[in-house]
């Protein structure tokens, strides 16, 4: 645990408890020059609902406060928690692959280890993608798109993230037949969790100041134009070109 007992914070200086906070961090990073790099520190707290990817360390960490609904229940179905917790272990294990992920080798080493037609073909594939991104415009903010190249490592990630999810969850049937539960497949509660995983409800101030600075995609997008590039999402569903979930398949891009 992180020791805070040296921050002074007051009810009544929101703003001045915020400096303090800011000065008590900026220390402890300088406290850590000229001391030997500790490969055990995590750059998030246990109480964090997040997880992450550091290529300096080659690792993924996941707190154990995202350990709970909705990304992980151990007593629901495998299907509910592959679609969630299993998409997002394969999300940070995709960075691994990205646009920034890919430059660094096994040993967290800023080195280029791809083949030159690996990264041609990476480069073809993700640019397919964030032309599909820069189309895309959030259902409250009329006129505003979102930007494809800014998001492009995220949405590499849920992509993968996804993809990866859903060969892991097939590989756990070991062919047998999955439940059904509440009356839905294995395959309908794969992607109702990966849709529940994204609910969010935020100003359209917020949405908008997020959709100008944050790398990943508004959750509507993160949820929903993922599942339209998996032919199994319009297999699952029946969906047809009739409805607005429908993509070509010609269009639908497979990163891993």
């Amino acid at each position: 645990w992180r020791d805070y007992s040296s921050v002074q914070v007051t009810a009544d200086d929101l703003v001045g408890n915020m400096f303090t906070i800011a000065r008590f961090d900026f220390a402890r990073e300088l406290g850590k020059v000229g001391r030997p790099l500790d490969r055990d520190e995590w750059f998030m707290l246990p109480q964090t609902v997040n997880a992450y990817y550091n290529p300096g360390f080659n690792e993924i960490v996941f707190p154990a406060a995202i350990l709970q609904y909705p990304f992980f229940v151990a007593e629901r179905d495998a299907a509910a928690n592959y679609g969630a917790i299993g998409a997002v272990i394969g999300h940070e294990l995709g960075h691994g692959f990205d646009d920034q992920g890919s430059e660094f080798d096994g040993d967290g080493r800023l080195s280029n280890w791809w083949s030159d037609v690996d990264r041609e073909r990476f480069t073809e594939r993700t640019k397919a993608l964030i032309d599909q991104y820069n189309a895309l415009e959030p259902r409250a903010l009329p006129g505003h798109t979102v930007n494809g190249e800014l998001t492009i490592g995220e949405n590499i990630g849920d992509l993968g993230g996804l993809s990866i999810a859903w060969k892991a969850y097939l590989l756990s049937l070991n062919g047998a037949e999955p439940p059904l539960v509440d009356g839905m497949t294995g395959a309908e509660r794969f992607f109702l969790s990966w849709a529940q995983a994204w609910r969010q409800s935020a100003r359209d101030e917020e949405a908008l100041r997020l959709l100008a600075i944050d790398p990943h995609s508004p959750p509507e997008f993160r949820c929903n134009q993922i599942v339209r590039n998996l032919d199994v999402f319009h297999e699952t569903f029946g969906v047809t070109t009739a409805d607005p979930m429908w993509l070509d398949p010609a269009e639908r891009v497979t990163i891993w």
